[in-house]
């Protein structure tokens, strides 16, 4: 097993990494939870073969545009949002419709060691796709597979319905507004962590002797063991989170957004009474942490408003800049609200973008450290549609040219135009 060095230079720390580039994932998935989890092998070296579908022109993704993009990206079927979890990936369109199409996806798998999908129940055993058949096929096969509400519900599962449904649109946005969709699809990012896991412990029991797995995952079970101490507070407590804008439901002062003199919004995270009277302190307002109404964490939650207004007085005061760095060194947490672009202006953020070449849209690691042979920075750019149809044919399961074309001619494939 290959090992690599993650951390500062002045902090290292030797940790085990599996090199992957024996296994082959057959991604039958589509729009972002399965193929966040099939760019995920990829950048741990596996070979990816995102299958398509041609009666939709590909993954849906692939014009869900940017607002106002160029002709560059126009002119692509590499959209933004498709670039963001298919780098390193092989694109081949396959009609599971047809019996021949079918046969070619039967004849991939008997060689395949994950196959990732995203269908609803019922959808996957008519196109010959689900796990019984295809683990009928290869005994060893191990088989994610994403749904909206578990593999027994025929119900198709979407990031905003799952998040009103699941407690998150209730709880975010301010207390005065409507319920709020999170910017980010995140109750699909959250299945495809949790698809991660059952995959890497699934492949960890077949290393050890053990067999084939069929892995599922749903949307809506992610997003409710996403609500973690939103849902213990319910559970334990008895007490049913409500919208409170960015502040938080047991700690203060904690999220809550405050202007600086220089009109910048920073926020605090203050978890002890320690970190507390250091803020108070550097505010130049030592009687807060003196104050009955604020002594405690349990009296800062209570008083919540009338804390917030002494602060917010009291931040308005500071320029951003010294009155971050004062509280930095006294290790009160706080951070400045940032735009994306500005995110992506920082060191730490950059060295998380892949590099980007002439025919290469710009994309993010999905993984925190660097494969040993840094496979991860020189993965391949996200496939153009059907762009590899032909070689992976040829070179996988030795078609031959006229065997391309007859396939082609029955529809049951569809090769790249470039």
């Amino acid at each position: 097993m290959d090992r690599c060095t993650v951390g500062s230079p002045a902090n290292t720390a030797e940790l085990p990494l599996p090199v992957l580039d024996d296994l082959l994932v057959l991604e039958l998935a589509s729009v972002l939870a399965g193929p966040s989890v099939g760019q995920f092998f990829a950048e741990l070296g596996a070979t990816v073969l995102k299958v398509e579908n041609p009666r939709t022109n590909g993954d849906a993704t692939r014009r869900w545009r940017a607002p106002n993009v160029d002709d560059a990206e126009d002119n692509d079927d590499r959209s933004a949002y498709f670039c963001c979890c298919n780098t390193g990936k092989q694109s081949m369109a396959l009609d599971l419709s047809t019996a021949t199409g079918q046969a070619l996806l039967h004849d991939l798998a008997r060689e395949a060691d994950i196959v990732l999908a995203s269908y609803r129940p019922g959808t996957a055993e008519a196109l010959g796709a689900d796990y019984e058949t295809l683990s009928a096929i290869n005994p060893a096969l191990i088989y994610g597979h994403v749904t909206g509400y578990g593999p027994d519900r025929e119900r198709a599962g979407y990031d905003a319905v799952i998040q009103a449904e699941s407690g998150f649109m209730h709880m975010n946005g301010p207390a005065d507004g409507p319920a709020t969709k999170l910017p980010v699809a995140l109750m699909d990012v959250l299945a495809a962590h949790q698809l991660k896991e059952g995959l890497l412990v699934a492949l960890l029991n077949r290393e050890r002797g053990g067999g084939g797995a069929y892995v599922p995952v749903s949307l809506f079970q992610a997003a409710v063991s996403g609500l973690a101490n939103q849902a213990t507070n319910w559970l334990v407590a008895g007490h049913s989170p409500q919208r409170m804008g960015s502040a938080h439901p047991n700690i203060a002062p904690y999220g809550t957004p405050f202007a600086t003199a220089d009109d910048r919004s920073i926020v605090l995270a203050v978890g002890t009474n320690r970190q507390f009277t250091a803020l108070c302190d550097i505010l130049g307002c030592p009687e807060l942490a003196d104050d009955p109404r604020f002594s405690t964490n349990a009296d800062r939650v209570d008083h919540r408003d009338a804390l917030a207004d002494r602060l917010g007085a009291r931040v308005g005061q500071f320029r951003s800049g010294p009155l971050l760095t004062a509280l930095r060194e006294q290790n009160v947490p706080a951070g400045v609200v940032r735009d994306v672009p500005a995110v992506f202006g920082q060191s730490t953020a950059q060295a998380m973008t892949l590099d980007a070449g002439p025919e290469d849209p710009s994309g993010l690691r999905q993984i925190a450290f660097p494969h040993p042979d840094e496979a991860s920075s020189s993965l391949s750019p996200p496939p153009r549609y059907a762009e590899h149809t032909s070689t992976v044919l040829r070179e996988r399961l030795g078609c031959s040219p006229e065997r391309i074309d007859e396939l082609a001619r029955k529809d049951a494939i569809v090769r790249s135009a470039a």
